[in-house]
């Protein structure tokens, strides 16, 4: 089977990919690439989930590229509108045309003899293998797993005889209208979903195990309207953007050092927008830190309003079974339900399941370790896109989407032809991602480790990183570089 090669294959045509590629159009316009995406659109996250009010859980002056100028009215947006900003963006750069749907990434193979990849693809329309080799591979998959969500098995679930719907697997033709809906969950999606159907439903109640700390943030940014009417948007943009970066960086390093402090003004905070009859302490102080877990933004406080009108609940307990006419909790409260929403989270899927290897022999990425978060040691001309835990995925998207292009261009200046990340001497014990969350605790087992120092530790700190991967060195004791091997036969020839 013939290969076609290109310098750079992305994987993945979401908010990582579509940026990497225009990127690469911009910084590094003598550079072939092509991008496979195993899904028929562009968007990623965006064009799957699809359930009532999905929306962004970062402000869009952040969640945008730097590059293009968030101009949507809302600073929580919309997943249309989210959707629709990444396809005007391909579109623009004229990366539209490079992006190959329906391509599933089975595996990477690495050739030291040829210091290139072979990506081996399955067609998801056709079936066809496809089979592409590249000098550089950039991984853009995110790490949710696409096909299937978190789903416990919960007790006497034959029993309940309505719909019992997943979030990531929302059914189109779904009408809230009337009914009594429980929505089991207390993270981003719930939060989510519990005022949008609130609007039409008889009834929504949110049914959680453990509370989250959850933050009302306005749904327009004030600064930008006012300077958006006096500014030209490429002024106004990245001032906003700042603002941002630097409010969400301040209040993750105060609930770092003061997490007692900060867990006072949350509740303060959220006591201010509940009626008495809901207790705070009850359903609205967690057992864990601020930041141990992402908090969840509410716009223009959504949630808190359907609670003091009485459209919504919340209830705080374990679940005992489910019945006939709803959901039997431990405590003897029983919730009368029509419909379940099982908002209990994500499967983490590193690399969009895709396998590893060099010169034939399997990568365990477990056993990797990570370079400034975006390289792993041991393997070479690899990169992959891992946004932040405590700020906006794009914010690192866009810091190691530019630091490849800088990469690749300082190679070819100097004649290299490989790039191989080396593990710190003193090896590596830290887990790659350090949050308590539920999707997290299940899956570091499979994610690589980091470090305790710079270039291999990941700082979750865009400041930092921005002064590491725009301005620091490209060449430290994390990185290798050699030129191109020369092949035997080519030698005799």
């Amino acid at each position: 089977m013939s290969s076609e090669h290109v310098d750079v294959l992305v994987v993945g045509a979401g908010l990582s990919g579509v940026g990497a590629a225009c990127h690469l159009q911009v910084e590094c316009p003598d550079k072939t690439y092509a991008i496979l995406e195993s899904r028929g659109a562009i968007g990623g996250t965006w064009d799957l989930f699809r359930y009532p009010g999905i929306r962004s859980d970062s402000d869009m002056f952040t969640l945008g590229y730097a590059f293009r100028p968030w101009t949507g009215a809302k600073a929580i947006a919309d997943g249309h509108s989210i959707r629709e900003y990444i396809e005007d963006t391909a579109r623009e750069y004229g990366v539209e045309d490079k992006i190959r749907f329906h391509h599933e990434v089975l595996s990477a193979d690495w050739s030291s003899a040829d210091a290139r990849w072979t990506v081996t693809a399955r067609r998801t329309d056709t079936g066809e293998t496809v089979r592409l080799t590249c000098s550089w591979l950039q991984v853009c998959s995110g790490y949710y797993r696409y096909d299937e969500g978190f789903r416990p098995e919960f007790p006497g679930e034959e029993r309940f005889p309505g719909e019992v719907i997943h979030p990531q697997h929302w059914p189109e033709d779904f009408d809230a209208t009337g009914k009594r809906i429980v929505v089991i969950g207390s993270g981003a999606t719930a939060v989510t979903l519990v005022p949008n159907l609130a609007d039409d439903a008889a009834h929504v109640t949110m049914l959680q195990r453990t509370p989250s700390y959850i933050l009302t943030q306005p749904g327009t940014d004030p600064l930008a309207r006012i300077l958006r009417s006096r500014l030209p948007a490429n002024v106004a943009y990245p001032i906003v953007r700042w603002k941002n970066v630097l409010a969400t960086t301040a209040l993750f390093q105060a609930s770092r050092r003061w997490p007692g402090a900060v867990k006072k003004v949350l509740r303060r905070l959220t006591e201010k927008q509940l009626p008495a009859s809901i207790d705070v302490d009850t359903h609205f102080n967690p057992p864990y830190d601020p930041w141990d877990q992402r908090l969840c933004l509410v716009p223009d406080g959504d949630l808190f309003r359907h609670l003091r009108n009485g459209t919504a609940s919340i209830a705080t307990d374990r679940i005992a079974t489910f019945t006939e006419t709803g959901i039997q909790l431990e405590s003897g409260q029983h919730l009368d339900a029509d419909v379940i929403i099982t908002a209990t989270g994500l499967n983490l899927l590193p690399m969009g399941g895709m396998t590893l290897s060099l010169d034939g022999e399997q990568v365990d990425v477990s056993e990797t370790v990570s370079y400034k978060g975006m390289m792993l040691s041991g393997v070479p001309n690899f990169s992959m896109v891992i946004g932040y835990t405590n700020a906006s995925w794009t914010l690192k998207a866009d810091l190691v989407n530019r630091y490849v292009c800088r990469l690749l261009r300082h190679m070819d200046e100097r004649g290299q032809a490989v790039a191989t990340p080396v593990a710190p001497p003193e090896g590596a014990d830290l887990p790659f991602l350090d949050l308590a969350s539920g999707y997290v605790q299940r899956s570091l087992a499979a994610l690589p480790k980091q470090g305790r120092r710079t270039p291999w530790k990941l700082h979750q700190n865009y400041i930092r990183d921005v002064r590491l991967m725009r301005r620091g060195p490209l060449e430290d004791e994390g990185i290798r570089f050699s030129s191109a091997p020369v092949r035997a036969e080519r030698a005799v020839a």
